[in-house]
């Protein structure tokens, strides 16, 4: 019973090893990447009077697919609106960036700023 519970212990110890190891960070994603995205968001996200804030940031976390598509993988932002606005305008989109491995994954901090 004592070798079955070390067995156990050891084991969920390596699964915890394994999976801590097996997270990638984010990285930045590439100027020519970053480029695209602008230019895929735009600049008009909402109407100057239905700002609340002059101002909105987003944290988008995606990866490309290997059709040179853009999948977003969260959006974290304190505006829903702004998440699913940026979802809809990235999501499934082509560019020309094609990453250097499989399975990389990006981090593009957004910022919207409201212009008068």
């Amino acid at each position: 019973m004592k070798s079955l519970k070390l067995f156990v212990f050891a084991f969920a110890l390596l699964t915890v090893h394994i999976a801590a190891a097996s997270t990638t960070n984010p990285i930045k994603p590439t100027d020519e990447l970053r480029v695209e995205m602008v230019e895929l968001i735009g600049s008009s996200y909402l109407d100057i009077d239905e700002m609340s804030a002059d101002e909105f940031s987003a944290d988008v976390l995606f990866t490309v697919n290997a059709k040179q598509e853009i999948i977003i993988l969260s959006v974290d932002s304190e505006n829903g609106q702004l998440e699913s606005y940026l979802q809809r305008k990235l999501n499934y989109k082509k560019v020309d960036h094609r990453p250097s491995k499989h399975g990389e994954i990006y981090l593009l901090p957004v910022k919207m700023v409201k212009q008068l």
